[in-house]
Protein backbone atom coordinates (compact mmCIF):
# COMPACT_ATOMS: atom_id res chain seq x y z
CA UNK A 1 0.00 0.00 0.00
CA UNK A 2 0.96 3.38 -0.70
CA UNK A 3 -0.47 6.61 1.24
CA UNK A 4 -0.10 10.17 0.00
CA UNK A 5 -1.55 13.69 1.42
CA UNK A 6 -2.99 16.07 -1.03
CA UNK A 7 -4.15 19.31 0.45
CA UNK A 8 -7.00 21.12 -0.20
CA UNK A 9 -8.86 24.92 0.84
CA UNK A 10 -9.51 24.48 4.52
CA UNK A 11 -13.16 25.01 4.59
CA UNK A 12 -15.91 23.83 7.32
CA UNK A 13 -17.85 21.59 4.51
CA UNK A 14 -17.73 18.44 6.37
CA UNK A 15 -20.72 16.26 7.16
CA UNK A 16 -22.35 15.49 10.30
CA UNK A 17 -23.43 11.75 11.31
CA UNK A 18 -27.13 10.99 11.69
CA UNK A 19 -28.19 11.82 15.10
CA UNK A 20 -31.54 11.32 16.18
CA UNK A 21 -34.07 13.83 17.32
CA UNK A 22 -34.14 13.06 21.24
CA UNK A 23 -37.45 11.48 21.62
CA UNK A 24 -36.61 8.86 19.46
CA UNK A 25 -33.66 8.38 21.52
CA UNK A 26 -35.37 8.17 24.34
CA UNK A 27 -37.74 5.51 22.97
CA UNK A 28 -35.20 3.44 21.73
CA UNK A 29 -33.46 3.66 25.31
CA UNK A 30 -36.91 2.45 26.71
CA UNK A 31 -36.87 -0.47 24.01
CA UNK A 32 -33.49 -1.12 24.87
CA UNK A 33 -34.24 -2.16 28.26
CA UNK A 34 -38.53 -3.07 28.42
CA UNK A 35 -38.58 -4.81 24.62
CA UNK A 36 -35.46 -5.03 22.75
CA UNK A 37 -37.12 -7.17 20.05
CA UNK A 38 -39.14 -4.43 18.91
CA UNK A 39 -36.79 -1.96 18.91
CA UNK A 40 -34.69 -4.19 16.72
CA UNK A 41 -37.80 -4.10 14.23
CA UNK A 42 -38.26 -0.68 14.29
CA UNK A 43 -34.00 -0.15 14.15
CA UNK A 44 -33.65 -2.69 10.82
CA UNK A 45 -36.36 -0.33 8.97
CA UNK A 46 -34.73 2.91 9.83
CA UNK A 47 -31.33 0.82 8.95
CA UNK A 48 -32.81 0.00 5.29
CA UNK A 49 -34.25 3.35 5.05
CA UNK A 50 -33.29 6.52 3.05
CA UNK A 51 -34.59 9.57 4.43
CA UNK A 52 -36.74 11.71 2.83
CA UNK A 53 -34.34 14.74 1.82
CA UNK A 54 -33.01 12.39 -0.03
CA UNK A 55 -34.88 12.18 -2.65
CA UNK A 56 -35.64 15.93 -3.17
CA UNK A 57 -31.67 16.47 -2.65
CA UNK A 58 -31.63 13.79 -5.79
CA UNK A 59 -34.24 15.51 -8.06
CA UNK A 60 -33.94 19.49 -7.56
CA UNK A 61 -30.74 20.34 -5.74
CA UNK A 62 -28.14 18.01 -7.76
CA UNK A 63 -25.30 19.55 -8.49
CA UNK A 64 -25.05 20.88 -12.48
CA UNK A 65 -25.08 18.22 -15.01
CA UNK A 66 -22.28 18.40 -17.50
CA UNK A 67 -22.37 20.16 -20.70
CA UNK A 68 -22.66 17.49 -22.80
CA UNK A 69 -24.74 15.96 -24.83
CA UNK A 70 -25.69 12.41 -22.36
CA UNK A 71 -27.82 9.19 -23.50
CA UNK A 72 -30.45 8.35 -21.22
CA UNK A 73 -31.19 4.90 -20.18
CA UNK A 74 -33.50 2.31 -18.19
CA UNK A 75 -32.32 -1.34 -17.75
CA UNK A 76 -33.54 -3.95 -15.37
CA UNK A 77 -31.96 -5.03 -12.46
CA UNK A 78 -34.42 -7.67 -10.70
CA UNK A 79 -37.65 -5.96 -10.76
CA UNK A 80 -36.11 -2.39 -10.84
CA UNK A 81 -35.98 -0.31 -13.22
CA UNK A 82 -32.47 1.64 -12.89
CA UNK A 83 -31.99 4.90 -14.98
CA UNK A 84 -28.87 6.31 -15.98
CA UNK A 85 -27.09 8.62 -18.53
CA UNK A 86 -24.03 7.28 -20.82
CA UNK A 87 -21.77 10.18 -21.98
CA UNK A 88 -18.75 9.92 -24.50
CA UNK A 89 -17.42 6.81 -26.81
CA UNK A 90 -14.98 4.43 -25.85
CA UNK A 91 -14.40 2.04 -23.13
CA UNK A 92 -17.04 2.00 -20.21
CA UNK A 93 -16.10 3.54 -16.96
CA UNK A 94 -19.68 3.43 -14.56
CA UNK A 95 -19.60 6.00 -11.52
CA UNK A 96 -21.73 4.59 -8.96
CA UNK A 97 -22.94 7.17 -6.16
CA UNK A 98 -23.23 5.95 -1.71
CA UNK A 99 -26.39 5.47 0.58
CA UNK A 100 -28.52 8.50 0.35
CA UNK A 101 -26.61 10.30 -3.16
CA UNK A 102 -27.78 10.30 -6.65
CA UNK A 103 -26.04 10.16 -10.16
CA UNK A 104 -25.46 13.67 -10.24
CA UNK A 105 -22.83 14.01 -7.51
CA UNK A 106 -20.43 11.81 -9.61
CA UNK A 107 -20.85 13.82 -12.97
CA UNK A 108 -17.91 16.33 -12.72
CA UNK A 109 -15.90 13.13 -13.74
CA UNK A 110 -17.48 13.04 -17.00
CA UNK A 111 -16.21 16.38 -18.73
CA UNK A 112 -12.30 14.47 -17.86
CA UNK A 113 -13.51 11.02 -18.96
CA UNK A 114 -14.74 11.67 -21.81
CA UNK A 115 -11.97 13.79 -22.84
CA UNK A 116 -9.70 10.57 -22.25
CA UNK A 117 -11.89 8.81 -24.82
CA UNK A 118 -14.13 6.92 -22.40
CA UNK A 119 -17.86 6.15 -22.29
CA UNK A 120 -18.95 7.72 -18.43
CA UNK A 121 -22.00 5.76 -17.48
CA UNK A 122 -23.96 6.94 -13.85
CA UNK A 123 -26.63 5.60 -12.63
CA UNK A 124 -28.88 5.44 -10.17
CA UNK A 125 -29.36 2.87 -7.57
CA UNK A 126 -32.56 1.11 -6.76
CA UNK A 127 -34.83 3.74 -5.01
CA UNK A 128 -32.93 6.53 -5.41
CA UNK A 129 -32.87 9.30 -7.89
CA UNK A 130 -34.63 8.40 -10.95
CA UNK A 131 -34.39 4.74 -10.71
CA UNK A 132 -37.41 2.74 -9.68
CA UNK A 133 -37.71 0.69 -5.80
CA UNK A 134 -35.92 -1.50 -4.36
CA UNK A 135 -37.55 -4.78 -3.41
CA UNK A 136 -39.15 -3.58 -0.27
CA UNK A 137 -40.66 -0.79 -1.13
CA UNK A 138 -39.78 3.48 -2.17
CA UNK A 139 -37.12 4.77 0.13
CA UNK A 140 -35.23 1.29 0.58
CA UNK A 141 -32.59 -0.40 -0.50
CA UNK A 142 -29.49 -2.39 0.70
CA UNK A 143 -25.76 -3.31 -1.00
CA UNK A 144 -27.01 -6.37 -2.81
CA UNK A 145 -29.51 -4.14 -4.71
CA UNK A 146 -26.37 -1.58 -5.14
CA UNK A 147 -24.41 -4.23 -6.41
CA UNK A 148 -26.90 -5.62 -8.51
CA UNK A 149 -27.84 -2.64 -10.18
CA UNK A 150 -24.29 -2.46 -11.11
CA UNK A 151 -23.92 -5.85 -12.85
CA UNK A 152 -27.01 -4.93 -14.64
CA UNK A 153 -25.88 -1.82 -16.35
CA UNK A 154 -22.51 -3.22 -16.85
CA UNK A 155 -23.99 -5.89 -18.81
CA UNK A 156 -25.64 -3.39 -20.65
CA UNK A 157 -22.90 -0.90 -21.49
CA UNK A 158 -19.80 -3.35 -21.94
CA UNK A 159 -17.07 -4.51 -19.82
CA UNK A 160 -15.69 -2.01 -17.12
CA UNK A 161 -12.72 0.07 -17.79
CA UNK A 162 -13.36 1.67 -14.19
CA UNK A 163 -15.55 2.21 -11.49
CA UNK A 164 -15.39 5.11 -9.59
CA UNK A 165 -17.64 4.32 -6.06
CA UNK A 166 -18.29 7.12 -3.23
CA UNK A 167 -19.01 6.28 0.07
CA UNK A 168 -21.18 2.88 0.29
CA UNK A 169 -21.40 2.49 -3.21
CA UNK A 170 -17.52 1.15 -2.33
CA UNK A 171 -19.04 -1.73 -0.82
CA UNK A 172 -21.38 -2.45 -3.27
CA UNK A 173 -18.70 -2.41 -6.27
CA UNK A 174 -16.66 -4.83 -4.54
CA UNK A 175 -19.47 -6.87 -3.44
CA UNK A 176 -19.78 -7.58 -7.24
CA UNK A 177 -16.35 -7.71 -8.38
CA UNK A 178 -16.23 -10.57 -5.89
CA UNK A 179 -19.42 -11.77 -7.54
CA UNK A 180 -17.14 -12.26 -10.52
CA UNK A 181 -17.80 -8.54 -11.98
CA UNK A 182 -14.51 -7.42 -13.86
CA UNK A 183 -12.91 -3.60 -13.89
CA UNK A 184 -9.48 -3.13 -15.14
CA UNK A 185 -8.98 0.13 -12.41
CA UNK A 186 -11.13 1.11 -9.54
CA UNK A 187 -11.40 4.33 -7.22
CA UNK A 188 -13.19 4.35 -4.06
CA UNK A 189 -14.02 7.81 -2.61
CA UNK A 190 -14.77 8.06 1.11
CA UNK A 191 -14.94 4.27 1.16
CA UNK A 192 -17.30 2.34 3.87
CA UNK A 193 -14.95 -0.56 5.36
CA UNK A 194 -18.01 -2.53 7.34
CA UNK A 195 -21.64 -2.16 7.71
CA UNK A 196 -20.88 -4.02 10.72
CA UNK A 197 -18.45 -1.40 12.19
CA UNK A 198 -21.01 1.25 11.06
CA UNK A 199 -23.81 -0.48 13.49
CA UNK A 200 -21.93 0.41 16.18
CA UNK A 201 -22.29 3.80 15.31
CA UNK A 202 -26.05 3.57 13.81
CA UNK A 203 -26.63 2.23 17.63
CA UNK A 204 -25.18 5.35 19.29
CA UNK A 205 -26.80 7.35 17.06
CA UNK A 206 -30.28 6.31 17.90
CA UNK A 207 -29.83 5.37 21.72
CA UNK A 208 -29.55 1.89 21.91
CA UNK A 209 -27.41 -0.67 23.21
CA UNK A 210 -26.36 -4.09 23.02
CA UNK A 211 -29.43 -5.93 23.42
CA UNK A 212 -30.98 -4.31 20.45
CA UNK A 213 -28.29 -4.50 18.26
CA UNK A 214 -27.64 -8.54 18.20
CA UNK A 215 -31.20 -8.80 17.12
CA UNK A 216 -30.21 -5.91 14.36
CA UNK A 217 -27.66 -7.47 12.56
CA UNK A 218 -29.76 -10.92 12.47
CA UNK A 219 -32.48 -8.83 11.42
CA UNK A 220 -30.22 -7.54 8.76
CA UNK A 221 -28.36 -10.66 8.18
CA UNK A 222 -32.39 -12.24 7.25
CA UNK A 223 -33.17 -9.96 4.69
CA UNK A 224 -29.99 -9.21 2.55
CA UNK A 225 -29.52 -13.35 2.86
CA UNK A 226 -25.86 -13.64 3.86
CA UNK A 227 -23.54 -12.42 7.08
CA UNK A 228 -22.36 -8.98 7.31
CA UNK A 229 -19.15 -10.08 7.87
CA UNK A 230 -19.46 -11.35 3.68
CA UNK A 231 -19.65 -7.27 3.23
CA UNK A 232 -16.30 -6.55 5.06
CA UNK A 233 -14.18 -4.53 2.36
CA UNK A 234 -10.56 -5.26 3.75
CA UNK A 235 -11.21 -8.95 3.63
CA UNK A 236 -12.66 -9.12 0.68
CA UNK A 237 -9.89 -7.46 -0.93
CA UNK A 238 -7.44 -9.99 0.87
CA UNK A 239 -9.83 -13.15 -0.23
CA UNK A 240 -10.12 -12.02 -3.96
CA UNK A 241 -7.33 -10.43 -6.49
CA UNK A 242 -8.78 -7.09 -7.25
CA UNK A 243 -7.66 -4.52 -9.73
CA UNK A 244 -5.83 -1.40 -9.32
CA UNK A 245 -7.29 1.05 -7.22
CA UNK A 246 -6.82 4.08 -5.67
CA UNK A 247 -8.49 5.35 -2.32
CA UNK A 248 -9.14 9.46 -1.46
CA UNK A 249 -10.69 9.61 1.64
CA UNK A 250 -10.58 13.34 3.71
CA UNK A 251 -9.56 13.49 6.61
CA UNK A 252 -12.32 14.94 8.68
CA UNK A 253 -14.46 13.26 7.12
CA UNK A 254 -17.39 13.20 9.60
CA UNK A 255 -20.08 10.65 7.71
CA UNK A 256 -17.22 7.94 7.11
CA UNK A 257 -14.16 8.14 9.17
CA UNK A 258 -10.48 8.34 7.04
CA UNK A 259 -9.71 5.24 9.31
CA UNK A 260 -11.80 3.07 6.89
CA UNK A 261 -10.00 4.19 4.12
CA UNK A 262 -6.81 3.59 5.68
CA UNK A 263 -8.02 -0.11 6.48
CA UNK A 264 -9.15 -1.23 2.82
CA UNK A 265 -5.59 0.31 1.87
CA UNK A 266 -3.50 -1.67 4.41
CA UNK A 267 -5.63 -4.67 3.23
CA UNK A 268 -5.73 -4.19 -0.27
CA UNK A 269 -1.79 -5.00 -2.33
CA UNK A 270 -3.18 -3.42 -5.01
CA UNK A 271 -4.31 -0.09 -3.26
CA UNK A 272 -2.55 3.31 -3.19
CA UNK A 273 -4.69 5.94 -0.62
CA UNK A 274 -4.36 9.50 -1.12
CA UNK A 275 -5.79 11.66 2.45
CA UNK A 276 -7.15 14.92 1.68
CA UNK A 277 -7.86 17.83 3.85
CA UNK A 278 -10.72 20.27 4.22
CA UNK A 279 -13.03 18.50 1.89
CA UNK A 280 -15.69 16.54 4.00
CA UNK A 281 -17.76 13.45 2.60
CA UNK A 282 -19.08 15.20 -0.68
CA UNK A 283 -16.96 18.00 -1.45
CA UNK A 284 -14.35 15.82 -2.22
CA UNK A 285 -16.65 14.42 -5.08
CA UNK A 286 -16.26 17.58 -7.34
CA UNK A 287 -12.88 19.42 -6.05
CA UNK A 288 -11.04 20.00 -9.03
CA UNK A 289 -7.65 18.01 -8.09
CA UNK A 290 -9.38 15.25 -6.69
CA UNK A 291 -11.32 15.12 -10.11
CA UNK A 292 -7.95 15.40 -11.93
CA UNK A 293 -6.02 12.59 -9.83
CA UNK A 294 -9.04 10.42 -10.45
CA UNK A 295 -9.73 11.07 -14.27
CA UNK A 296 -5.85 10.60 -14.34
CA UNK A 297 -5.83 7.35 -12.28
CA UNK A 298 -8.27 5.40 -14.45
CA UNK A 299 -6.64 6.73 -17.58
CA UNK A 300 -4.04 4.37 -16.46
CA UNK A 301 -1.12 6.89 -14.93
CA UNK A 302 -0.02 5.82 -11.16
CA UNK A 303 0.14 8.32 -8.64
CA UNK A 304 3.49 9.73 -8.24
CA UNK A 305 4.19 9.14 -4.86
CA UNK A 306 4.07 12.64 -3.89
CA UNK A 307 1.84 15.61 -2.88
CA UNK A 308 0.34 17.19 -5.80
CA UNK A 309 1.89 20.55 -7.26
CA UNK A 310 1.02 23.29 -4.75
CA UNK A 311 -0.52 21.57 -1.55
CA UNK A 312 0.33 22.73 1.65
CA UNK A 313 1.08 19.13 3.14
CA UNK A 314 3.86 16.74 2.98
CA UNK A 315 3.83 13.10 1.88
CA UNK A 316 2.51 10.74 4.32
CA UNK A 317 4.00 7.09 3.93
CA UNK A 318 2.90 4.50 6.05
Amino acid sequence: MAVEAVAAPQKSTNDRFFQAPRPIRVAFGVLERAAPALGARWAERLWFQLPKRATRAALADSPAAPALPGRPFTVKAGTTDVAGVAWGEGPAVYLLHGWAGHRGQLEALVPGLVDRGFTAVAFDAPSHGRSGPGAYGPRSSSIPEFAAALEAVVAAHGPAAGIVAHSLGSVAATVAMCDGLRAGRVVMLAPMASPASYAGYFAQALGFGPRILSRLIRLVERRVGAPVHHFDVPELGRAVRMPPTLILHDRADRSIPVADGIAIAEAWPTATLRITEGLGHRRLLREPEVVGAVVDFIDGKEPDGGAEPGSRGKTADR
